[in-house]
């Protein structure tokens, strides 16, 4: 079955005479029965947003007609009532036709005149629309029939409808392939993936032949160098299904595929620009784990050098955001850090000992890069955050599972001065958390600006090399990875051996 199906139902296609591909600018002659004096609106469609290119009131009959010099880009339009109600269509290089409707039903009463492919298309969606109502009742009756034999029959019919409504689409893409109608239904198409290689007894030889094929082959029905896409909705589905669903998670390979997306764009310069623009704003905002990298290397290979068209301002705010999170993406050695190390003893004994309790300096110093773990979980906390309240003590007894097995805790408290250090050494002592490392430093915040801590609590794993293989996790996800980390490591150590 036709993949977007939903979009089909604003499908409006234009096809070029001769003649027509001769005239010059457009003269669009809108009829809307029932909204006499009214102002409508043309717009179209870019991407996953719609946006207003002029306005037309119509007169006491409801007629209007748009004149201009300059034609519109081809794409994906509308005009749309002042209740918000719209009817879209393609426009092509023929943008001089006629569309009468009425606010009824915008719909079912939509007409083009001098544009068979529209009139074509209309009875194509009336159809589908028939269809999927036929197909939506046969299901609901589906869960309540009880006759194997009628329950039969409507499987039967939900398989005919399938059918019939894949060869009207493929009528369209054939009758239509050397225009815009045609390439765009082949774009709402899934492309075919072929059956895996079998050897001689009809075992698959390769598990993956399929995925592997489909990843290949997921744009053969679609051109990615064509700018009409943009002013559909196609493209920007077409183009997230990809990087989410089809390519692996893994930050190097999103890279690679971004790379070959954007050298394919470079050919067109609306495209190149839709295509940096989305990817830089995805991945600037994504909240999976080590996708920062693809930010990072998209800002660095392509956004600052290439985006002649972003402001200056911004792109120096880029460079400024990519200094900071480059020193501490998955995979780097985290910045060393000089702190103070009260043992144990000492906030025990500030409990009752005032002097105690307000020294800044007690303890000594001891770097992060000194401690000597398999695993090392870095927490930046303050003692009065909402947050940490819950989690350092969450992750305290999940650091008591773990510290056999080679794990350390290194957990920075960062409100410094004398209050600093009374709120730290109450909550130490109300909570116990005494034997892992806590430490602090009074009055020098250069480890906030170097692992760019902005809020409280955040929390990074190290390995034993004191590289970053994890951050951004709350406590039971800090668990769980090293856990499955370290079942990891056990099963491949007996496998070596």
């Amino acid at each position: 079955m036709i993949k977007y199906l939903h979009l089909i139902f604003i499908l409006g296609i234009l096809q070029l005479s001769v003649q027509e591909a001769k005239a010059e600018g457009y003269e669009l002659k809108v009829r809307i029965k029932n909204l006499p004096g009214k102002e409508i609106i043309l717009g179209h469609q870019f991407a996953d947003k719609l946006f207003s290119d002029d306005t037309l009131k119509l007169d006491n009959l409801g007629f209007g007609t748009l004149k201009g010099n300059n034609k519109f880009p081809e794409g994906l339009y509308f005009f749309m009532t002042p209740s918000h109600a719209k009817f879209d269509f393609f426009m092509t290089s023929n943008q001089r036709f006629t569309t009468e409707t009425d606010t009824l039903n915008l719909f079912e009463n939509l007409k083009f005149y001098n544009s068979p492919e529209n009139t074509a298309a209309q009875e194509y969606l009336k159809f589908i629309v028939s269809r999927q109502k036929e197909a939506a009742s046969l299901k609901e009756s589906i869960k309540t029939l009880t006759d194997s034999t009628t329950i039969k029959n409507a499987h039967s019919r939900l398989k005919e409808i399938s059918i019939e409504s894949e060869s009207l689409a493929d009528q369209l893409i054939t009758g239509q392939k050397t225009n815009f109608v045609g390439v765009f239904m082949k774009a709402l198409k899934e492309v075919q993936i072929p059956e895996p290689p079998r050897d001689s007894e009809g075992r698959i030889q390769d598990s993956l032949f399929q995925y592997r094929w489909y990843r290949t082959h997921f744009f053969d029905n679609m051109n990615l160098k064509d700018p009409r896409f943009l002013r559909t909705v196609v493209y920007d589905e077409k183009i997230k299904e990809y990087l989410d669903k089809v390519v692996p998670q893994i930050s190097d390979t999103v890279n690679r595929e971004c790379d070959k997306l954007l050298t394919i764009a470079e050919t067109d310069p609306e495209i190149f620009r839709y295509m940096l623009v989305t990817l830089f704003n995805k991945y600037a905002t994504s909240k999976i784990m080590g996708f920062d990298a693809v930010y990072v290397h998209l800002a660095e290979d392509w956004y600052i050098p290439k985006a002649t068209f972003s402001d200056t301002a911004f792109v120096r705010n880029t460079q400024e955001n990519i200094s900071r999170l480059k020193p501490l993406l998955i995979g780097k050695k985290a910045p060393d850090m000089h702190m103070l190390y009260p043992p144990a003893e000492h906030f025990i004994q500030a409990k009752t000992d005032t002097m105690a309790r307000n020294n800044p300096h007690a303890g000594s110093f001891v770097d992060l890069h000194q401690i000597n773990a398999k695993y090392i979980i870095l927490i930046f906390w303050e003692s009065d955050c909402g947050h940490c309240k819950i989690e350092i003590p969450e992750l305290y007894q999940i650091y008591q599972k773990l510290k056999p097995k080679g794990v350390e805790v290194f957990a920075v408290h960062m409100l410094g001065g004398i209050e600093g250090k009374q709120k730290w050494v109450d909550f130490v002592n109300e909570h116990e958390v005494y034997d892992w490392i806590n430490v602090w430093s009074p009055y020098d915040y250069a480890y906030k600006r170097n692992y760019d801590i902005r809020t409280t609590p955040v929390i990074f794993i190290l390995d034993k090399d004191k590289k970053i293989i994890a951050k951004s996790l709350n406590p039971k996800q800090t668990g769980d990875f090293l856990k499955t980390r370290i079942t990891m490591e056990a099963k491949n150590s007996k496998t070596t051996k």
